[in-house]
């Protein structure tokens, strides 16, 4: 076995025997670039990798519906996490990439992962065209003009299911936390983070009882850091809504062993406008939990955010939407009850079986 073989090998070993998973998050980035809040991010230049940041993804959600009514979500991601902070032609690359994709029905969850290594051409990200991709999985841009992520074609596939949709945003980009800039803990850890939650979405489920149309709400979010948790933050809960008004919500609680979690929000108006909200203005409060592989899971959630005058419940599509791949977590489609209605999506991190 050759020394990248090894090292890939190493690195998959060490990241699934952490809770944080996906190279460490919370350990130091010795060597690797840090965000700052004065850097600005730059279009269509950061839609691309960035290999002196240790962890990026590109991650998108969609909420959608067939003819009959019945509600599914789907999920596309593609993670890329460093061994060193450079980039190099072949198996010199020390770029990992990792795809994940889902799909929820209201009776059943599918889940497949992609791996590869970086500089051998079967996963990565360009950035003209704007193309991601792991395997015959892919995230292109079909704009003829303006920001490549405008209009994009979706597909992915696994055992029992397979997607092929496309997207067209009808807003721009939104920038969460302070201009993209977004803190994660006391101690002041951030990634660079921005969205597209203005998806319209049209195509094709494949399932096993055959083929379904569909039609619904996309959200891609892009996020990189180096060190984006701190040592005592073991995972999180996070979540992206489209309310039935028009508004969007992204929110996540980051849960500490040793403290309170810690909060993050952006309330984004139906014209595209964002208002970001530090810690302590959301909290989000399980209210049920179900047992989901051998560990309590929280799919039911009150969410409150009183500076808008907000106090949803949400419940989940599928409560057994668990993602069981080399870096187990929840993730599936929730509807959206309360002071608002609508639709969104909830993932969570670092649940384990006792």
């Amino acid at each position: 076995m050759n020394a990248d073989r090894l090292a890939l090998l190493l690195w998959l070993a060490a990241s699934a025997a952490s809770a944080q998973g996906f190279a460490g998050l919370g350990t130091e980035a010795e060597g690797f670039a840090i965000p700052s809040p004065e850097a600005a991010l730059t279009f269509p230049a950061d839609h691309g990798p960035h290999p002196d940041f240790r962890i990026e993804w590109w991650y998108l959600t969609a909420n959608l519906s067939d003819a009959n009514g019945t509600d599914y979500g789907i999920q596309w991601t593609l993670f890329r996490s460093a061994l060193a902070p450079f980039e190099a032609d072949g198996w010199d690359s020390p770029q990992i990439w990792l795809g994940n994709a889902g799909l929820t029905t209201p009776e059943a969850h599918f889940a497949a992962e992609r791996l590869a290594r970086g500089g051998i051409g079967q996963a990565g990200v360009t950035t003209a065209p704007f193309e991601a991709w792991i395997d015959d999985w892919h995230m292109t841009s079909t704009a003829p003009s303006g920001d490549p992520l405008d209009s994009l074609s979706l597909a992915a596939n696994g055992e029992g299911f397979a997607y092929d949709l496309t997207l067209q945003a009808t807003r721009p980009l939104v920038p969460q936390g302070i201009d993209g800039y977004s803190v994660k803990s006391p101690e002041g850890q951030a990634s660079y983070y921005y969205s597209q939650p203005f998806y319209e979405i049209e195509g094709t489920l494949s399932l096993p009882s055959g083929p379904v149309e569909v039609t619904g709400q996309g959200w891609l979010d892009r996020e990189y850091s180096s060190q984006p948790l701190s040592e005592t933050q073991d995972g999180w809960d996070w979540i992206s809504l489209h309310l039935d008004g028009g508004e969007k919500l992204m929110g996540f609680r980051l849960r500490d062993r040793e403290g309170a979690p810690f909060t993050s929000a952006t309330w984004i108006a139906a014209d595209g406008t964002p208002t970001p909200y530090p810690n302590g203005a959301l909290t989000m409060t399980p209210l049920e939990t179900t047992d989901v592989n051998g560990a309590p899971i929280p799919t039911q959630w009150q969410i409150d955010l009183p500076a808008q005058s907000l106090s949803l419940r949400l419940d989940a599509l599928n409560p057994n939407s668990w993602m069981d791949l080399t870096f187990p977590y929840w993730e599936g489609p929730v509807t959206i009850s309360g002071s608002h209605t609508g639709k969104g999506y909830l993932e969570m991190t670092g649940y384990t079986a006792p």
